[in-house]
């Protein structure tokens, strides 16, 4: 068997879009990825493909090593996302070749169903999901950051898990991320999320020794590489990944290894992640003896429904592990098209807010208001 192509495409609704892509055969097998909805990394996917154009598929470290040493490693989240799209297209073709999921070539189920997480702001928010049966929540954002756990708290009890999510801002002061920390203690946080910026490491490792919740980040790194310090150094208690830009489920797969021996708890991020790139986490995150709990997005666009089947389903915060062939899910090409959008029209939620800063935006208001 011999790759003979790969496609993106690219769909999307209301400035949330999503990046795909298949690798083809000479044999008619093909697979679906997904890497993180950046223009440059669409332009990246085609760049790395004409290198595996006429490769045997199931060759995956080797492609892999590849395309990794197109750039000399140099390439980031960018080189890294489209690696992943890529990668996990490979898995998909050689579960389909061998009739079997990927999860299975991946090591075998260590559990058949996985815990599940979603995102609430708001008490009232928080009551309707857990009413819908999800047993974890996440806050994110710093500001009225304790008044908002605290009436979350009120609302659901103890029974329920809270993470909170600061989103590595890279105004927000080591003492100020530890001070937060501190009051969230008495909340029994599940973890504590990039209170800080991820690529300032000697101030996660300050925030990780001063207080007495679990710390995670790993959202926005690429490749076993640039986790590596914060496993070794056991700055986290918590890495988390990225199916769309950490460089495939073998990297995943590798820092989840280097993780257990720290007895470091593995969580991936999902919260800009689409349908496919979900799909091949969970297939990754069956395996793995420290699999610790999934973001799953809930009430996002339409599309997002749409562009995949069959879609998962959470059942009381779970959500059971495929069983088809390779992914077990394809796109919908009507759909794909109905929703087709050009990556280069990008969006922000700031985009017509013209005070916009690209760093400070939140620094412009009262200190009070966003430690409260």
């Amino acid at each position: 068997m011999k790759i003979t192509d790969v496609k993106t495409y690219t769909a999307g609704q209301d400035g949330r879009n999503f990046l795909f892509c298949r690798v083809f055969t000479d044999e008619g097998i093909y697979g679906v990825g997904e890497a993180t909805a950046w223009p440059s990394i669409q332009t990246e996917i085609h760049h790395k493909a004409s290198l595996i154009i006429g490769e045997d598929p199931f060759n995956i470290e080797r492609l892999w090593s590849k395309m990794f040493l197109q750039t000399h490693g140099m390439s980031g989240i960018v080189g890294a996302g489209a690696i992943s799209a890529i990668e996990i297209a490979l898995w998909d073709i050689k579960g389909k070749a061998f009739n079997m999921p990927v999860w299975q070539l991946l090591g075998g189920q260590m559990r058949e169903r996985l815990r599940v997480y979603t995102h609430a702001n708001t008490a009232e928010r928080a009551r309707e999901l857990v009413d819908q049966g999800f047993t974890g929540l996440k806050m994110g954002g710093i500001e009225h950051c304790i008044r908002d756990i605290t009436a979350i708290r009120n609302e659901v009890g103890d029974d329920i898990d809270i993470m909170v999510d600061l989103h590595g801002m890279p105004w927000m002061t080591t003492r100020d991320a530890i001070s937060m920390g501190r009051r969230l203690e008495e909340f029994g946080v599940f973890f504590y999320e990039e209170p800080v910026a991820p690529e300032n490491v000697e101030a996660l490792a300050r925030v990780s020794e001063a207080i007495n919740i679990p710390l995670a980040a790993g959202e926005r790194l690429a490749y076993v590489f640039g986790a590596r310090e914060l496993i070794e150094r056991e700055i986290v208690d918590v890495i988390q990944p990225d199916a769309g830009r950490f460089g495939g489920l073998s990297q995943m797969k590798k820092l989840a290894g280097m993780a257990e021996a720290h007895y470091i708890q593995f969580a991936p991020h999902d919260g800009s992640l689409g349908p496919v790139g979900e799909i091949a986490s969970l297939h990754l995150c069956a395996t793995l003896p420290n699999f610790l709990i999934w973001e799953h997005r809930t009430g996002d666009v339409q599309a997002r429904y749409e562009v995949m089947a069959p879609q998962p389903e959470v059942v009381d915060s779970y959500i059971a592990i495929p069983e088809g062939p390779g992914l077990g899910v394809d796109l919908v090409d009507e759909e794909i098209e109905r929703y087709a959008c050009d990556l280069l029209g990008g969006h922000s939620s700031y985009a017509e807010d013209n005070t916009y800063d690209s760093q400070y935006v939140y620094a412009r208001f009262p200190r009070k208001r966003w430690l409260g």
